[in-house]
């Protein structure tokens, strides 16, 4: 199960992860671009479903699990990557809805996943969760402190539902991931273009990632090649927490 799915990493994953032999269900609130995809995973001989909807509302997360063990028997892995954020502003003049969204989509989207998720995995004898965080989740990046906020708070669900479920045998890590070239990011830069260079200074890599470069790290995280690490928060980041 893949959200977020319809750009960037999200997109990116739905199309590694098949290549890889997963069956996916991809989730995202745009289904004309989820369809887009899932016909070009089926092109390929990919399995895929469809579960339009939004991570903010727990019942649009519940049906996404449901149609992954109506459609392929049950779910092994997760892929929390929905997420949602603005550019940096001042506290005081950050307008309250985007301070809303920001928490609701980061935090609540994520809690409601694995709510959802981590019943089925425990059924299955279990199971491997990846989480979106953030650079954002370790230090102030620069980005609106709402984002920095919900990414530090993403971060701390995982290591708690890691030490909780690893007794179930599933496994959740969150990726810490750097300024990577999204949708979201795009949009950013248009707005704001002395962030293209900004978002990457601090990084030994002087780049934006792509999105297919993440894709990769949480296919491998979902994987057994990496069976021995959970509450772990995985560094994509160009170099940029290493200094």
């Amino acid at each position: 199960m893949i959200t977020g799915a319809s750009s960037g990493i999200g997109a990116a994953a739905a199309r590694w992860f098949a290549v890889e032999g997963a069956a996916v269900v991809l989730m995202a609130r745009r289904k004309d671009k989820l369809e887009e995809i899932a016909a070009e995973i089926r092109a390929t001989g990919g399995r895929v479903e469809l579960a339009p909807g939004d991570v903010t509302d727990a019942d649009a997360v519940e049906r996404a699990v449901a149609i992954a063990v109506s459609a392929f028997g049950g779910l092994n892995g997760a892929f929390n990557n929905a997420g949602w954020g603005t550019i940096g502003t001042l506290v005081h003049e950050t307008d309250d809805a985007d301070f809303e969204r920001t928490m609701d989509v980061n935090v609540r989207g994520t809690w409601n996943c694995l709510k959802h998720q981590l019943p089925v995995m425990i059924e299955a004898g279990g199971g491997s969760v990846v989480n979106t965080s953030s650079t954002a989740g370790e230090f102030a990046t620069g980005a609106g402190a709402a984002y920095v906020a919900a990414k530090h708070a993403v971060l701390g669900l995982t290591r708690a539902a890691a030490a909780e479920y690893g007794q179930f045998g599933i496994r959740i890590n969150a990726l810490i991931v750097g300024t990577t070239r999204t949708e979201l990011m795009e949009n950013a830069i248009r707005a704001f273009p002395p962030l293209e260079q900004g978002s990457v200074a601090r990084q030994i890599q002087p780049r934006m990632a792509d999105p297919i470069e993440v894709a990769r790290a949480a296919a491998w995280l979902l994987s057994d090649q990496a069976s021995f690490i959970t509450g772990g928060a995985i560094p994509v980041d160009g170099g940029a927490s290493a200094i």
